[in-house]
């Protein structure tokens, strides 16, 4: 009897020591998962456009490995300089708040993590952030053109809301660049502290 149960203690230790990698589920359960969710809906001021903006349930495991750097109560990833625990739209729909015509947002990036989204005064774009691995990128939508185009490489300081401000006209941004000489942060696991923790 006992060398029955080491046999099969043996057997489950080489199950569990050969699965070295992630498992898929059956397509059944993985299909169940993956369903995507109702789009969440933004309105302009008028009632005349909507933003369908695309989401996923989950997060992937890529962006769950992430690193975070906790500072003074915010929660950053330091590589990309945004908030580590910001929730991400996958794509953007225009359509008439009175018709049925839906149209994806052409010019947006292949599998977009979009955040921030922001209409201008006059109603006619919508500015939001695209997270790269390098950084966080500015982008504009025209609305009625269901168009993208980008207007700041990965180098906005994300880390606190307000990355950018639309002025008056709607036709211009104050956005928050990071400066090119700006030190690394430094990481505390691996920094040898200069003196002792004083309070």
């Amino acid at each position: 009897m006992k060398f029955q149960h080491l046999l099969f203690l043996l057997f489950f230790g080489a199950v569990l020591t050969a699965q070295t990698s992630y498992q898929s589920p059956p397509q059944a359960i993985a299909d169940l998962v993956d369903a995507p969710l109702a789009p969440r809906v933004t309105m302009d001021d008028g009632a005349e456009w909507m933003l369908l903006l695309e989401r996923s349930a989950y997060k992937s495991i890529e962006e769950l490995s992430e690193k975070e750097m906790r500072l003074g109560g915010l929660r950053i990833n330091p590589k990309t300089n945004i908030g580590s625990r910001t929730t991400y739209y996958s794509g953007l729909s225009v359509k008439k708040a009175r018709g049925n015509d839906v149209r994806p947002v052409k010019g947006l990036p292949e599998r977009p993590r979009l955040a921030n989204l922001s209409w201008s005064p006059d109603q006619k774009r919508v500015a939001v952030t695209h997270t790269t691995p390098e950084g966080v990128e500015l982008w504009v939508v025209k609305v009625e053109d269901a168009e993208a185009k980008r207007l700041v490489g990965p180098r906005l300081n994300a880390n606190m809301r307000g990355a950018f401000t639309w002025a008056r006209d709607g036709k211009s941004l104050l956005v928050k660049i990071l400066p090119e000489n700006r030190p690394a942060l430094i990481d505390t696991e691996n920094a040898v502290p200069t003196g002792p923790t004083v309070s």
